[in-house]
């Protein structure tokens, strides 16, 4: 699909007159129909070339369904759009409904991976990141994680989805639009690496993250926003201007280690033989309370804003927070905002960040950099700090890029 030229559902009907017979007609026709699925497939692989590859056919997927996401229609909206696309398609799907917070984690955790050819997940972001961490926690995580995942966006947030989407290539789309769109790409079963990034945080186990890290004022919105969800993707917008209104500062000190441009074109690392631990090891990572390397970099200011680092290029299906951000590029993409930005600055970033344009408004108190790994020791007593958009342990925190590790269904 060329860039600028929005999906759209479209029918036609065709008869094959040469033969009379009704079983030959049907077989004949179903003949062709697998043909072009197979060639439309093909090219895209070879277009795409080796970052591809293609889902097994016939392909069963779990389709994990939050109910209660977004406004709560994600059931309708399955019903409406999703199931006709995904049996037109020939897509195979077993329709799962959770039940609760962390329902899907522990289904995934304790399934028989063998059964499915994809988990795939019609809600926000939030039931990805459950499904990424149980995947993570199984003994056989190293074969575990290479399942095929896909999102179908019912949630109010969307950013994966929205990257999907951009990555295809089309013009930017919302909603329901959205939604075909990353169906008709479920359907089509094409698969690229995916980065995860291992969290650390001061107690607890580990945290991988498929999509964000936020500190400030990004994570403030997120999550006081939750009370305006029931008009959909509007809730930031809304979420902003309330708190632009009463504009916090936080005290904190920052580090990481920057990506250079040889790392970016490296091969994916080698998994490790051990199976003891849950998910890959961590190569960059000291103990929190150990003096980081000499190559690593420490940013002075002690006042922010906000923190926050991308590993996709959307924050949400408005926010083109990371425009070239590509879903396995292997770096974490680092911004901060340091204090002393006006209210109008800070909302002309944002504005900016809707086409992705918030680089080039040479904002003085914006820095972006790329990064393999970063440390975050917050000096705030109070704060908000989230990882996908959920909520986790205030305090200190390090993060590192484990490069390709997961597999995700995009165009």
């Amino acid at each position: 699909m060329s860039s600028g030229v929005s999906r759209q559902r479209a029918e036609q009907c065709f008869r094959l007159s040469s033969l009379q017979d009704p079983r030959a007609n049907l077989d004949e026709a179903e003949k062709w129909a697998r043909a072009v699925q197979e060639r439309a497939a093909r090219q895209q692989y070879l277009r795409d070339g080796m970052l591809m590859s293609e889902l097994s056919r016939p392909s069963r997927m779990m389709l994990l369904v939050n109910p209660q996401s977004g406004k709560g229609q994600a059931l309708t909206l399955y019903n409406n759009h999703i199931q006709r696309m995904l049996n037109e398609a020939g897509v195979t799907h077993t329709l799962v409904i959770t039940e609760r917070q962390n329902h899907a984690r522990e289904l995934v955790k304790e399934a028989d991976l063998s059964q499915w050819g994809a988990l795939v997940i019609m809600s926000g972001d939030g039931l990805l990141f459950e499904v990424i961490n149980g995947l993570l926690e199984r003994p056989d995580w190293e074969e575990a994680i290479r399942t095929p995942l896909g999102i179908l966006p019912s949630g109010s947030g969307n950013a994966l989805a929205a990257s999907i989407h951009h990555y295809s290539g089309s013009s930017p789309v919302s909603s329901e639009e959205l939604l075909v769109s990353c169906g008709f790409l479920l359907c089509q079963g094409l698969v690229a690496r995916m980065d995860l990034v291992s969290i650390h945080l001061s107690t607890g186990p580990r945290l991988f993250s498929f999509l964000s890290l936020a500190w400030g004022f990004v994570a403030d919105v997120d999550i006081e926003s939750e009370k305006y969800r029931h008009v959909g993707a509007a809730r930031f917008t809304v979420g902003t201007l309330v708190r632009l209104a009463s504009l916090r500062v936080y005290k904190g000190k920052l580090a990481y280690l920057p990506a250079t441009e040889d790392y970016s074109k490296e091969s994916t690392p080698s998994r490790s033989d051990t199976k003891a631990l849950a998910g890959p090891p961590d190569s960059l990572l000291l103990p929190l309370d150990q003096q980081l390397p000499s190559d690593w970099v420490v940013v002075q200011e002690e006042d922010f804003v906000l923190m926050l680092a991308m590993y996709q290029s959307h924050l949400a299906e408005d926010l083109l927070a990371a425009p070239d951000a590509t879903s396995d590029d292997g770096v974490i993409h680092l911004f901060y905002v340091r204090a002393g930005i006006s209210r109008a600055a800070l909302l002309k970033l944002f504005l900016a960040m809707e086409k992705g344009a918030h680089l080039a408004t040479n904002c003085q108190h914006l820095v972006h950099a790329k990064v393999r790994a970063l440390r975050l020791q917050p000096y705030s007593p109070k704060g908000i700090i989230t990882v996908d958009g959920e909520v986790v342990e205030y305090g200190p925190l390090q993060a590192e890029v484990h490069r390709g590790l997961a597999r995700l269904i995009t165009g």
